[in-house]
């Protein structure tokens, strides 16, 4: 990831330096800023290429941006642009619409015609913001359908909504750890899910080509799982439930990508034990403690799977990152 921030600018010239980052990265927008707040700026933004889309994790103290007809003249990429509340508030304007959103909320605009955006207008000290930013032709929806979507709240706390926000906000936790196989893959599944998400909002999910509601799908399943991976009665016989769909047919989907549900399951547990044991900050934590807080409700069978995994016990595994110089946290 690159990162850019505000940190080593000198105070009074830190605004003047975020309007040149914004006009390098984005479209050309008018940023203002009240003046109190322009004298104690501070901003940060991590970017990424996840394949077609462009990711960036944004924070910042209060701003407004514009998009004027002038702007728009001068540069027109034609890209769409979605934006998620990680910390504090937000407001979108375009097309006659006002969106206003919370931590997790979605919302949807477009770079080819003028918009109004007031990020935390609540005056909160600072905010967080994931943007993904693709061309409109990656989407398969007419654009009318997406005129329809401008500035309308995809609320983050049920339904589509929801699995889509989990999966970006756990997107913007683990940006800093992808590969590049990873944002590959990633991409597709983004797509697809954001897809699915907003033809749900418009309320005819059909609109969205079958292939990709199917790996909308599995994206709003791992989503899901990753969430509940502290959950020992995570079974499959809960996770069809919970996205209303046969155990058959969830078997199905797994065995595409050549793993089983149970298996699939294990391994991302295993994961999430592996990082804990090499975090340094978890050094006192007990080892069967870690292994319950993931789910393995057996010390004894966690510790055949990650010897399994790993080639060595939990145990050994902690002591030789203790010993390291290098981040075992990562594969």
């Amino acid at each position: 990831m690159d990162v850019v921030s505000t940190a080593d600018v000198a105070v009074g010239e830190r605004f003047a330096f975020w309007r040149e980052v914004n006009a390098k990265l984005w479209v050309p927008y008018e940023l203002r800023c009240e003046q109190d707040l322009e004298s104690r700026f501070r901003a940060q933004v991590a970017t990424s290429e996840v394949g077609q889309v462009q990711t960036a994790l944004m924070t910042t103290t209060p701003y407004s941006i514009e998009r004027t007809p002038k702007l728009i003249r001068q540069a027109d990429p034609e890209v769409l642009q979605l934006n998620c509340m990680v910390r504090g508030r937000g407001m979108v304007m375009q097309d006659g619409r006002r969106a206003d959103t919370d931590v997790g909320d979605l919302v949807l605009f477009d770079t080819s015609r003028p918009l109004l955006a007031d990020f935390a207008p609540s005056g909160s000290a600072s905010r967080q913001l994931l943007l993904l930013r693709f061309p409109r032709s990656s989407l398969p929806l007419p654009d009318r359908d997406l005129r329809r979507l401008s500035a309308v709240t995809i609320p983050g706390g049920k339904g589509i909504g929801a699995l889509s926000s989990q999966f970006l906000l756990h997107l913007a936790q683990r940006m800093d750890e992808l590969s590049p196989a990873d944002t590959a893959r990633l991409s597709t599944l983004t797509l697809d899910l954001l897809t699915a998400a907003l033809a749900d909002a418009l309320d005819t999910p059909r609109a969205a080509p079958a292939h990709t509601r199917q790996r909308a799908l599995m994206a709003r399943i791992h989503a899901f799982i990753h969430g509940n991976l502290g959950n020992a009665h995570l079974t499959p016989d809960a996770i069809a439930a919970a996205h209303h769909i046969s155990l058959r047919y969830l078997h199905k989907l797994f065995q595409q990508d050549g793993y089983t549900v149970a298996g699939w399951i294990r391994e991302r547990r295993l994961e999430q034990c592996r990082r804990d044991l090499a975090d340094p900050q978890l050094a006192a934590r007990p080892i069967h403690a870690i292994a319950t807080r993931r789910g393995f409700t057996s010390p004894a069978h966690f510790s055949r799977a990650f010897r399994s995994a790993h080639g060595v016990s939990p145990s050994q595994f902690r002591r030789q990152c203790a010993q390291s110089q290098d981040p075992c946290a990562h594969p």
